[in-house]
């Protein structure tokens, strides 16, 4: 089954066990991909369903439901401040790749982007298709770029760390709890991790995430670049968690 081509598809497409397909799904299914009548593919709607489908005509057939399980036992929320020119496509695609569930973009005091309309829609694409390549079950939601102190106060999750390149603040890996401890509640363990943009966070913005109960933390030693870091970040609670 793991070889064939996957397509995201919105839960309204799904009608009487037909797929309704777009004219861009067709042209990426019958043109890019260069299926024929008959051909099989696997169609996920981002939201932890998979199915069989078999293309006909300018439809497909849901031959079955599959179950997939692909996804990490925990939920990441990613709140990340915006690098500059075209660096968040790459921090949404990686990360995508590797399990987080949603991501928050930020506007700090030392942003530089102000995104469009237009660049949201983008990063959404770019997190389907990563989804998609990476056999994920969900599509990651990308949320609206915010003020950072808006975001802070927004989540109150138990687990909330704010990464920091300077000063004497504990490795995440040593604050992350054990896998077993944070799968065994009937709910859904959820971290969520803040990277800063070029040049770091400002002294103050640490100190009001710390208000809001978010835990100074380190990846390490050496400066990471802005969209280097939130990679590290991901890697690091995908090894503590995964099972």
């Amino acid at each position: 089954m793991s070889q064939l081509q996957r397509i995201a598809i919105a839960p309204s497409q799904l009608q009487q066990g037909q797929i309704l397909l777009t004219k861009e799904q067709q042209h990426y299914l019958g043109r890019v991909l260069r299926l024929r009548e008959g051909d099989r593919f696997i169609a996920m709607d981002g939201q932890g369903k998979w199915w069989l489908a078999q293309l006909i005509g300018e439809q497909a057939q849901v031959l079955e439901a599959l179950l997939v399980e692909t996804e990490l036992p925990i939920a990441i929320t990613l709140m990340v401040a915006l690098p500059k020119g075209n660096g968040f496509d790459e921090v949404v695609r990686c990360c995508t790749e590797l399990g987080v569930t949603c991501i928050a973009p930020v506007l700090s005091d030392r942003t530089l982007l102000h995104p469009s309309p237009q660049k949201l829609e983008r990063w959404r694409r770019i997190a389907a298709e990563a989804a998609e390549q990476s056999e994920r079950s969900f599509v990651p939601t990308i949320l609206e770029p915010v003020a950072f102190n808006t975001a802070i106060t927004a989540n109150q999750t138990s687990h909330r760390y704010i990464c920091e390149a300077r000063g004497e603040f504990p490795h995440l890996k040593h604050c992350l709890q054990h896998k077993g401890q944070m799968t065994n509640d009937k709910e859904q363990e959820t971290i969520v991790i803040a990277i800063g943009p070029e040049g770091g966070w400002t002294i103050q913005e640490i100190e009001n995430a710390e208000s809001a109960g978010f835990q100074p933390v380190s990846l390490g030693r050496r400066i990471l670049r802005a969209v280097t870091a939130p990679v590290v970040a991901l890697s690091l609670i995908s090894a503590a968690c995964e099972v």
